[in-house]
């Protein structure tokens, strides 16, 4: 998993990821309004919150996946870019067009950017795991 120098490098932002996703999902699916401004009324809007758990928690399968295979790690880390890069640009849109959310989505867009370059970066430097060459 996280034998070498490098591995820490290639995986640290997926583990992140996996830790914060996976609860964050169970969270918008079972209580959003425990810690974000969501008041679920509808069966359809359950329904959206239960089918962004299954989104999260899908993608997070793949991330721990990749940290665990390193067949899968070029596919966890372009999917971790593109999942953290739609979602902090999304919600960096929200906030100049419908203004400041509240602190927890303030945290989760600097985060979601934050892990999105760093994963950009990991990619465009990843040249040897485990001491093979291998191309991305």
């Amino acid at each position: 998993m996280l034998k070498t120098k490098n591995d820490f490098i290639y995986k640290v932002h997926l583990i992140i990821s996996v830790v914060i996703v996976v609860p964050v999902a169970f969270l918008y699916a079972f209580y959003p309004e425990s810690q974000f401004e969501l008041f679920p009324k509808t069966i359809d809007e359950h329904n959206f919150y239960k089918a962004v758990m299954g989104l999260y928690l899908g993608f997070s399968i793949l991330w721990f996946i990749g940290i665990v295979k390193s067949n899968y790690l070029k596919t966890a880390l372009i999917s971790n870019v593109i999942f953290m890069l739609g979602l902090g640009l999304g919600r960096l849109l929200s906030i100049i067009l419908d203004g400041q959310p509240s602190f927890g989505y303030i945290f989760g867009t600097i985060a979601e950017l934050c892990l999105g370059i760093y994963g950009l970066w990991t990619l465009s430097r990843y040249k040897t795991l485990n001491g093979s060459s291998t191309n991305l």
